[in-house]
């Protein structure tokens, strides 16, 4: 009978565990002001958490054109210089529904913002807030996007 459960959990399970992290591209919105930078911050429309604009690849766009979509849908930035290289990684597990979850390594995209919309998707989903990057830093729970922020 242990060969069983030993076999299920190598053919079963273990691929489960193993699978790759889904990527996903992140804009990481900032301004220029009199008092330094300030980061733009959105809240995930399940748990009201501070989180940066993200979302899944779009075909047809390369990662930062894919970014500034998700910038434009979640967070309304209109108008916007994106790097085309990523400033960083952050991992996290995303929610799919009834508690399962897929891994997630969100590629970072430094994006300035030159202007904002205040009619936009998702206008009505979420809050959106400047904030300083330490403070940003702070409002976030993943560790490694605390650190972009810090460095920024």
């Amino acid at each position: 009978m242990m060969h069983v459960f030993k076999r299920a959990w190598a053919d079963m399970f273990m691929p489960i565990l193993r699978r790759p992290k889904r990527v996903q591209v992140a804009a990481l919105c900032y301004r220029d002001t009199d008092e330094g930078k300030r980061v733009l911050l959105i809240t995930s429309r399940d748990t009201g958490r501070w989180i940066v604009p993200k979302g899944w690849p779009i075909d047809g766009l390369d990662g930062p054109g894919a970014a500034l979509q998700e910038a434009w849908e979640e967070a309304g930035v209109k108008k916007a210089d994106i790097e085309s290289e990523p400033v960083g990684l952050y991992a996290y597990d995303k929610g799919l529904g009834e508690g399962m979850t897929v891994p997630v390594e969100a590629r970072v995209y430094l994006t300035r913002v030159r202007n904002l919309s205040e009619e936009y998707p998702d206008s009505n989903l979420r809050k959106r807030a400047w904030f300083a990057p330490q403070e940003a830093a702070d409002l976030v729970d993943e560790p490694d996007l605390k650190a972009i922020l810090r460095a920024l």
